[in-house]
């Protein structure tokens, strides 16, 4: 199953937080680049100070003890954010009425 999901994940190019098991670590926001057999080559990149890093590794599927993905983010910034009322017309979903019979 583990090996499916990653195979998704290689083929559509999201980016992932992996934790390694064997390392007791977390990579973030990395990709899976490469699947072959049991081993899978995740790219990420790291900043130290005023240096950005670019990693490819190596590691073997079993090592992987588990995936995540960010769903959504919302910018913290001083943004107005748009509410339904914000919305058009034509984009609104209205209650619909339970007691309406067919015609």
């Amino acid at each position: 199953m583990l090996h499916r999901k990653i195979y998704q994940l290689c083929s559509d190019g999201r980016e992932v937080c992996v934790f390694l098991r064997d390392q007791q670590r977390w990579i973030e926001d990395a990709r899976f680049v490469e699947l072959e057999g049991d081993l899978v080559m995740i790219r990420y990149e790291t900043e130290d100070d005023d240096e950005i890093c670019s990693w490819e590794e190596m590691v073997r599927i079993e090592s992987i003890g588990a995936i995540t993905q960010k769903l959504a983010s919302v910018y913290r910034g001083n943004v107005e954010l748009s509410i339904s009322d914000d919305c058009p017309d034509a984009e609104k979903i209205y209650p619909q009425s339970q007691d309406k019979t067919p015609e």
